[in-house]
Formats: C-alpha cells, sequence, structure tokens
C-alpha cells in the first residue's frame, strides 16, 4: 500500500525562549517492510544541528530552538509504500542484543496488577506465539480504551489499575507482562491508516514480542488486530519514551502548548491501486493479534 503522511507538530511558548534542544524521531527508515519513497521536514523557530542513529537504529534529528522564538513548527510530509507481512517484522538486528528488551523499564516494570493479569491467562506458555495471542485479548479486556485518563507518564501498573487508556498503555501493559515471562518485548511508534478518516490527533503506539523461528511480531492491542500494510513504523524502543516523536528541554519560555495536525491516507496511483485497504480477517499462526 501506498501512503502519504503529513504531520506538523507546533510549540507555542508564553515567553520567549532562550535556550532550547529538541530530539525529534520522526523519520521512519525503508525496513522490515516498508519503503521510503520521499520524506521532507521543515522547521520554523529551530534548525537543525545533528542527525544520528540512536541506539535502537531510530532515525534521529536534533534540533535547536532559536533564540527567542515563541513558536516552533516540525512539519514532515512523505511517500512510504508498505507490505502485509501478517504482524512479523523479523529477526533481531540493530546495536541493542535481545537481552536489552527484557529489563523492566519505569514505565513497564511488573508489580502486583500485571501479576494477576499474568496469572489469569488460560494458555500453553509453551506455545509462545499462542500465549501472546491470549495475552493480547487479556489486556484488551482489562484496558478500555478511552483517551484523556492517561500520559506518557503513565505506568503499566498505573493503566491496569484505573482500567481505561489508550493504545500506549495497551502496549506498555503488554510489555511488562511479556518481560515478566522472560520474553523480549519493545514498544513501536509509528502511524496508521484509519479505515474511517484521513485526520488525526496523533500518532499510534503498538508493541512487539520476539518469537522463536519467527523473530519481532507485532501486537496492536487497541485496535484488536496485527499490524499490516496500513501501518508505518517509525521508531522503537524499551518503551514509550525511547520511541517518543519528540522529546527536549528548554530555558525560559514559559508555559508551552502543543498542536498536532496529522494525517494519513492512502495514495492512489492508478486503477489498479485504488483497493481500499483489507479488513482484517481471522488470525492464523504466525499472525499476531491485538
Amino acid at each position: 500500500m501506498l501512503l502519504s503522511v503529513t504531520h506538523s507538530t507546533r510549540y507555542t511558548f508564553a515567553d520567549p525562549v532562550a535556550h532550547g534542544l529538541q530530539r525529534l524521531r520522526l523519520k521512519p527508515k525503508s525496513t522490515h517492510g516498508q519503503e521510503v519513497l520521499d520524506w521532507t521536514m521543515e522547521l520554523t523557530g529551530a534548525r537543525i544541528e545533528a542527525e544520528y542513529d540512536d541506539q535502537h537504529h531510530n532515525h534521529a534529528t536534533l534540533i535547536s530552538i532559536d533564540d527567542g522564538a515563541r513558536a516552533v513548527v516540525v512539519t514532515c510530509k512523505g511517500t512510504v509504500q508498505t507490505s502485509d507481512n501478517n504482524g512479523i517484522t523479523g529477526l533481531h538486528t540493530g546495536h541493542m542484543p535481545l537481552w536489552c528488551f527484557l529489563r523492566p523499564t519505569a514505565l513497564t516494570r511488573a508489580g502486583n496488577k500485571v501479576r494477576q493479569l499474568v496469572a489469569s491467562v488460560d494458555a500453553d506458555r509453551g506455545d509462545r506465539l499462542a500465549f501472546l495471542h491470549a495475552l493480547s485479548y487479556a489486556v484488551a479486556e482489562h484496558i478500555t480504551y478511552e483517551p484523556g485518563l492517561t500520559d506518557v507518564s503513565t505506568t503499566a501498573e498505573q493503566a491496569l489499575a484505573a482500567g481505561k487508556g489508550v493504545c500506549q498503555d495497551h502496549a506498555h501493559v503488554f510489555i511488562s507482562a511479556g518481560r515478566f515471562l522472560d520474553i523480549p518485548m519493545r514498544y513501536v511508534g509509528g502511524y496508521l491508516k484509519m479505515d474511517d478518516r484521513e485526520e488525526q490527533e496523533a500518532g499510534h503506539g503498538w508493541a512487539e514480542a520476539y518469537v522463536d523461528g519467527l523473530g519481532w511480531v507485532g501486537f496492536d492491542i487497541a485496535n484488536a488486530v496485527c499490524p499490516d500494510e496500513r501501518y508505518i513504523r517509525v521508531a522503537t524502543g524499551c518503551d514509550y519514551g525511547e520511541a517518543a516523536p519528540v522529546t527536549g528541554i528548554a530555558q525560559g519560555g514559559g508555559v508551552s502548548h502543543l498542536d498536532v495536525q496529522l494525517s494519513v491516507a492512502q495514495k492512489l496511483l492508478g486503477s489498479s491501486q485504488q483497493q481500499q485497504s483489507s479488513e482484517s480477517g481471522p488470525l492464523q499462526a504466525g499472525q499476531a493479534q491485538g
């Protein structure tokens, strides 16, 4: 599927910024069933200082905020060709060894809630893929999708206690439970083409688990589907904090306000590409289910 993305992030400051740095993970890479055909980034109120690949092999851009700026706008536009690999992104590569994805983080540390969730899953743990399927259903049953109640600092334990959250919370609980059972898990941030609209309020997040013989397998628990050709992977990490699209610091500026505008659409080149995205069918062995 050919997907077109337009993503604008605007920070508005009450007072002039004296000094500020931001790290952006907004550019996808040609890997794991996707090819980036074109991608541009435009900045207002800031300039690029460096570009590099981080420890997770994400493309990162370091920008500095212009002295005295009251607003910073980052606008990304691009086209990505994607394919459906049944949720499988392949064997592990990159700078980080697999054991790094077993370590709990502040957002994914398993407590009593996560342990109780794991104990409630009635599935054969010897069949890792089948168990992960069952675990994904359990997470969805315990956390109802409801935006506005959690934020980027909400832990897996807190999300389970609340029983409500968003895609980030689903992913963190799933990751926490998997690591508790010594399964390598990671967070994925990116874009999803919605079936009912192009304009969205934010990017999307899901999780991947490592399954012997298959490699990394994606689970989008919030949408109860395996990642398919509608998904664009942008960044991965041990949790959201390591895959966040924008992080940074600023001196001065006072109170800041964030506004995000995002559009993800299928780009049609001819009659042969004018099909709509396929509906999710029953998941088979080798497919991840959210």
